[in-house]
């Protein structure tokens, strides 16, 4: 248990006698200008249980959490909690009353302190009122330590990686002790080792009498983790079922209302030349040695363990961060890539990780969000942009990627994560690239639209463009890649063709 010198928010867990339900929610409501989030909701949570909510992306799920959270205010609909009618105002007004979220896209202040972040408004003061630095490392060392996180309080929340913001963002909500605990995709960016530490907190705060609502996209892990499962589709409810007597096949069809057939449409196409050749490109300090060609046509994955370099590896061939040494060679042709605009002039694009820090423009529309990465390639005649041809371009290539939205006028701040990944694909794919490089293309995103984004990516290469795809899902590489160069702590430790890779390979040469 927590313990109260750690803990500032305290109460008694659990439903009151006499109420079967923590939380219990009904007949919620709530529409946005030109779309009806959610149309008379319900989802009851049990004290001690994991309650996994899925629905593909757009269904309502993190709309409903974040009512639940204090953020959106319901059109209708009742809430009790302890089995006492509630109404909130602000995510302070949730927390204070035992109900915490960890967000899919992370909310942390980078320029802070982990230890800064976690306490933020509920610092320790001396008795000269400043904030007490060392009881706030003091008190973040021992919510790390009954949490078994091994990340130093004083580091800088910008310096993390993505996969240990996860782990603060997590840290930080049950240091409120919340009765209520709501985890929006919290191992979209974790290891698989990192996932079963995570489970461990997880188990122990259901022992403790808590209520876990879970989002996720990841079937094995409901199965994993999750007691009960509820279903919505549409901004509807669909069902509720537990989770020993629902099979994954089951889940899929109310989750989408029709069959995913496919999962990895792998098609065998011609590879054709290689396009990009790479030779012992390094970053100092972080990554070296890496060397790789890439043929039109072909999908080369890149697995490994989070942290191994796969992400700097891929901003330095797309001239995020320029390469100390090695060389590029596209189309035969040596080239120095020192920025994202000579990578672009080559024709390379690149989708990033982390779609709310290096992709979105959060506060423009879907318009301009796709439209920007071709502005210069093919768009603009005698120094003027076609804006009417780049419009209906727009338009068909979000329409094909069913891209769910009013109209393209729609900030993409409004969106949900799963719908900003498939307009920053459409960003790219207006550019008509040559090279595509994809880091974590389907992380945060549903089944059905996995599928699609496969098909894709599959159709992509069959028309000679040549794919590099980094993840961190097993299936997605081993489904979809022609080839697959493992990284291993900022090195190659080899490349696997097809036929020959599997996850027991794979792990063996990520993780040795």
């Amino acid at each position: 248990m927590l313990s109260s010198s750690t803990i500032q928010v305290v109460r008694e867990s659990g439903a009151p006698p006499g109420s079967q339900y923590l939380l219990d929610v009904k007949g919620v409501r709530k529409e946005f200008p030109g779309v009806l989030a959610l149309d008379d909701v319900e989802l009851r949570l049990k004290p001690g249980t994991v309650h996994a909510l899925m629905g593909e992306n757009g269904a309502g799920k993190s709309t409903l959490m974040k009512i639940i959270a204090g953020i959106y205010t319901p059109d209708s609909g009742s809430f009790k909690l302890r089995n006492q009618e509630i109404r909130l105002s602000s995510p302070l007004d949730a927390l204070e009353n035992g109900i915490a979220m960890i967000h899919q896209e992370l909310n942390l202040m980078a320029p802070m302190t982990v230890a800064e972040n976690i306490w933020i408004r509920r610092e320790p003061k001396t008795a000269l009122g400043f904030i007490d630095h060392r009881e706030l490392r003091r008190r973040t060392g021992a919510l790390f330590k009954q949490l078994n996180i091994g990340i130093d309080p004083d580091t800088e929340v910008g310096m993390l990686s993505v996969a240990n913001r996860q782990m603060v963002e997590i840290a930080k909500a049950v240091s409120y002790d919340s009765d209520v605990l709501i985890m929006d995709e919290p191992t979209s960016a974790l290891t698989e080792r990192e996932v079963e530490h995570l489970f461990e907190i997880i188990r122990t705060l259901k022992a403790q009498g808590k209520g876990i609502i879970y989002i996720t996209h990841k079937m094995n892990e409901l199965f994993e983790i999750a007691d009960e499962v509820s279903v919505f589709r549409d901004g509807k409810y669909i069902a509720t079922k537990p989770a020993g007597e629902v099979t994954r096949d089951e889940i899929i069809r109310m989750m989408v209302g029709r069959e995913i057939s496919q999962m990895f449409p792998k098609a065998t196409v011609p590879i054709g030349d290689v396009v990009l050749r790479v030779r012992d490109l390094a970053l100092k300090g972080v990554f070296e040695g890496i060397s790789f060609d890439v043929r039109a046509g072909e999908i080369l994955g890149i697995a490994g363990l989070v942290g191994a370099g796969r992400s700097n590896i891929a901003e330095t061939i797309f001239g995020v961060t320029p390469a100390t040494s090695g060389t590029v060679e596209i189309q035969g042709k040596t080239v120095s890539v020192t920025t994202p605009a000579i990578a672009m002039q080559h024709g390379m694009a690149f989708l990033t990780e982390d779609r709310k820090e290096t992709g979105c423009f959060l506060l423009l529309d879907i318009q301009e969000n796709a439209q920007v990465a071709a502005l210069g390639s093919g768009y603009v005649r005698h120094g003027f942009v076609e804006e009417g041809r780049l419009t209906r371009d727009c338009e068909a290539m979000t329409s094909a990627l069913r891209v769910k939205t009013p109209d393209m006028n729609e900030p993409i701040l409004n969106l949900s994560g799963g719908n900003q990944q498939k307009v920053l694909i459409a960003r790219w794919l207006l550019t008509k690239p040559r090279i595509l490089i994809l880091d974590e293309p389907t992380r945060g995103i549903d089944v059905g639209a996995k599928a699609e984004i496969h098909r894709m990516i599959s159709d992509l290469a069959g028309q000679g463009v040549a794919v590099i795809m980094i993840s961190s899902e097993m299936p997605e590489i081993l489904g979809m890649s022609d080839r697959i160069m493992t990284v291993r702590q900022g090195r190659m430790a080899g490349i696997l063709d097809r036929a020959e890779a599997s996850q027991v390979k794979i792990m063996e040469m990520a993780a040795q």
